[in-house]
């Protein structure tokens, strides 16, 4: 019997690389080699609330991943042993590394019922470079945001975050063709990240920020006070008080996206979101963008590598999570998970 590692929640901060069943095909699964995983940030907070399944259940963790078809069932036609593939954890409704009963942070993961559900397994197109294999979750995630909102090449942009999410969407908006995107964050490491990539930075705790986003974008006027022409603004911080001062800051018919994932209620004034006519559309997952992300990174007009800061073996898991913790020095940390 076959004996693997996978990485999983045991309580608060409690980590552990166990060591499991490898897992069988059934006619309608594939069994992946997991190449790389990415550490996302849900991970961090699962790790931080003791995960999702309970005190008495270890949950796997990992949802990041790309890999090879090491083993299919006879019932697959969608891809085939030896396929480059990304994982879509959602697409077969068993919740991989968000809660369900495999994880991405080990060397074999099963997909279940690949059969029924083929777009849970993306086959990636020749040429297509394995750097940028894991990245296709988070940039899907940034682009199911833009299309949430429309953005489009007319828009001034704001990301509040420049996290992996808000770096991702930096990237997506740019190829959609936005220009004079703002990127705020408190980081100088990430700052730098953004600027590289042609965005214009500000801290977060510049006390001139609607000056600068005016300077920026140009004004607009709500009952004779002259605020930020920004069109669309991205909240991908999942802090409370940052979101509150984009529903203060956002000028009228401007659009608001929720994208960080918040832990506590918010207060917003209800009186000054009716004037202003401001809608806030929340973007959570994906649905159709996997199969975008990787037609856009085959173009070879986005290189997403930019984003990863560090990586470690599946051995040094814990390493690895301490050092995605620090925002000030990680962006994305990936892990090798055949090593």
């Amino acid at each position: 019997m076959e004996m693997i590692p996978l990485a999983q929640i045991h309580g608060v901060d409690d980590l552990r690389l166990a060591h499991v069943v490898a897992p069988e095909c059934g006619p309608d699964d594939v069994v992946v080699r997991v190449r790389e995983c990415g550490i996302c940030g849900s991970d961090l907070s699962y790790l931080a609330i003791g995960g999702l399944t309970g005190p008495d259940t270890p949950m796997p963790i990992g949802h990041e991943l790309w890999g090879q078809v090491q083993e299919k069932g006879v019932n697959v036609n969608s891809v085939d042993v030896g396929d480059r593939v990304v994982v879509q954890p959602l697409g077969n409704g068993s919740n991989i590394g968000n809660g369900g009963p495999e994880g991405g942070f080990s060397p074999l993961l099963l997909v279940r019922e690949v059969a029924t559900f083929p777009d849970a397994v993306h086959k990636l197109p020749k040429g297509f470079p394995a750097a940028y294999g894991a990245l296709v979750e988070p940039m899907s995630v940034a682009q199911h945001s833009a299309n949430r909102v429309s953005a489009g090449p007319s828009d001034k942009a704001v990301i509040y975050g420049a996290g992996p999410i808000g770096l991702s969407l930096l990237l997506v908006l740019a190829y959609r063709g936005l220009k004079h995107i703002a990127v705020i964050d408190l980081s100088d490491k990430r700052l730098d990240i953004a600027r590289a990539l042609g965005a214009s930075v500000f801290r977060g705790d510049d006390l001139d920020l609607a000056k600068r986003l005016t300077d920026l974008h140009g004004s607009t006027s709500f009952f004779g006070m002259p605020m930020p022409g920004s069109t669309v603004f991205f909240e991908a911080t999942g802090v409370r008080g940052v979101f509150e001062n984009i529903v203060n800051i956002a000028g009228p018919g401007s659009r608001i996206c929720l994208t960080g994932l918040h832990k506590e209620s918010a207060t917003v004034d209800l009186v000054m979101l009716l004037a202003k006519e401001i809608p806030i559309i929340p973007a959570m997952g994906y649905e159709q963008e996997f199969s975008e992300v990787i037609d856009m990174l085959a173009s070879g007009k986005v290189d997403p590598t930019v984003l990863i800061t560090h990586h470690y073996s599946l051995t040094d898991i814990q390493a690895a999570f301490a050092q995605a913790k620090d925002p000030h020095h990680a962006v994305k940390v990936m892990v090798d998970c055949q090593s």
